[in-house]
């Protein structure tokens, strides 16, 4: 006999829609913000307020950070496929790898896997791979953003282990590699989705869920002041010599 299919996220009838199980006419639109919304997708639960604050302060974060490679592929894509928004979007959430994004999926599962500060600085160097949550190519000495959520944190009594964590191995990393390398946006976001039980395997979905509202943002730009051609014509003028592409293919 095959498995019943089932899911617990939402539901509908002729007249009403649960998600959650709450009614989303009746409970939920007009009553929560977005933030509680997704709170509610990703917990089964409404949070509670200073759980709302922290989970606000994590998204807002990643909504915008300027000119990223994924906001060029958005617009890029909106250059080539003007009448699908949801494609340039996508091309854009694609790039949140390891690089961008992507990392603070893997800062997430190194606070949470386990072990001292000291142990998972050795581990690292050992495999000599970069610790993930460390340092910036652009905010120095420090990520700017990094004491305003680790002070929303603490005023919602969720300034915990995996933050004395991330902030212990950042000083163990100092000392290992003899310069220092602070906490940056994405360690911070890593440890503070921790702190709210948010498993590891989905906190690069925070990043997805901010991100995609941000790219919308830069869709919205490109429509009124275009770049995407400015730039195809820099890049193939520069690159390869040329005088730049046609207006079309």
């Amino acid at each position: 006999m095959s498995k019943r299919l089932r899911s617990e996220m939402g539901s509908s009838t002729a007249d009403r829609i649960v998600v959650r199980g709450f009614d989303l006419s009746q409970d939920l639109i007009g009553n929560v913000s977005l933030g509680a919304m997704a709170f509610l997708e990703l917990k089964g639960r409404l949070p509670a307020d200073r759980e709302l604050a922290v989970f606000d302060a994590i998204l807002v974060t990643l909504v915008e950070h300027g000119m990223t490679p994924s906001a060029i592929a958005t617009r890029m894509t909106y250059l080539g496929a003007p009448e699908s928004v949801q494609a340039a979007v996508a091309a854009g959430l694609l790039g949140l790898g390891g690089r961008f994004g992507g990392t603070v999926e893997d800062a997430a599962r190194m606070l949470q896997v386990g072990g001292s500060a000291a142990e998972i600085v050795s581990d690292y160097r050992a495999r000599k791979q970069q610790i993930p949550g460390l340092g910036h190519p652009i905010h120095k000495p420090i990520d700017p953003r990094v004491p305003r959520l680790y002070e929303v944190a603490a005023a919602n009594g969720f300034s915990g282990r995996y933050v004395r964590l991330m902030d212990e191995i950042a000083e163990q990393a100092k000392q290992a590699l003899g310069k220092a390398l602070p906490v940056n946006a994405t360690g911070a976001i890593g440890a503070l989705a921790s702190e709210l039980e948010i498993p590891w395997q989905v906190t690069r979905g925070l990043a997805v869920i901010a991100r995609a509202i941000g790219l919308v943002g830069h869709l919205q730009e490109e429509m009124r002041e275009p770049l995407a051609t400015e730039i195809w014509e820099r890049v193939d003028a520069e690159a390869s010599g040329g005088a730049g592409p046609a207006p079309t293919e």
